[in-house]
């Protein structure tokens, strides 16, 4: 089991705390990150006192935000994002859309959402439609509606199917089996030798004397 140290954070850190709060983290994290950046240090009472007024700042930071966050959840309870792209005969995109390409498309469209928010499991590589959960909070979450569009009419197949990575698979056609209408007198099957001509089934008998 890694070991733990206990540290002051001296900032606010996203899904970690904020300045002021005591927390125990890995010795890797904190040596590699927290504690090269200035980011938290060992805590001492004297310390944490000092950062009471940033922390309430903080809080009250935090307060404002997750109710800008609920007011925008709200509004994004039916939203439907459309993006037109480039795409071959079979639907597959020339490229892929990505999760900042979402949060983009929602920020010129006036939701602040960030990419950290965004939680597509993985890029888009192909047209279609698309639910896409957004989520800022384990309790603040929603869902939106993506249609990925073609930038010109795809040319129209029969029972196209697509695996996960946006690729055509391809159906072997069934296979008929042949019919022929003409049928000549050699496609009949062959005569036996059981029966012999009804000319030849009597010799010719001795002349009697």
């Amino acid at each position: 089991m890694a070991k733990r140290i206990e540290l002051l954070l001296l900032k606010n850190i996203e899904h970690l705390g904020i300045v002021g709060d005591v927390v125990r983290v890995k010795m890797g994290h904190a040596r590699n990150y927290l504690l090269p950046h200035g980011f938290a240090e060992k805590p001492t009472q004297r310390r944490i006192d000092s950062l009471e007024a940033e922390r309430s700042e903080a809080l009250s930071d935090l307060a404002s935000l997750r109710e800008a966050r609920v007011e925008l959840i709200g509004r994004m309870e039916e939203v439907q994002l459309t993006m037109t792209r480039s795409c071959n005969d079979q639907g597959v995109l020339y490229g892929s859309v990505t999760q900042r390409d979402i949060c983009d498309a929602l920020q010129t469209n006036g939701f602040d959402v960030g990419p950290r928010s965004c939680r597509l499991a993985a890029a888009i590589r192909r047209i279609g439609e698309y639910t896409v959960p957004i989520q800022f909070d384990s309790d603040l979450r929603t869902e939106i509606n993506l249609v990925v569009e073609p930038d010109q009419p795809l040319e129209e197949r029969e029972e196209m199917e697509f695996d996960n990575e946006g690729n055509l698979i391809f159906k072997e056609p069934k296979k008929k089996v042949p019919v022929e209408e003409n049928a000549t007198e050699q496609d009949a099957p062959p005569a036996t030798d059981d029966a012999a001509p009804a000319d030849d089934a009597v010799e010719d008998a001795p002349a009697a004397e």
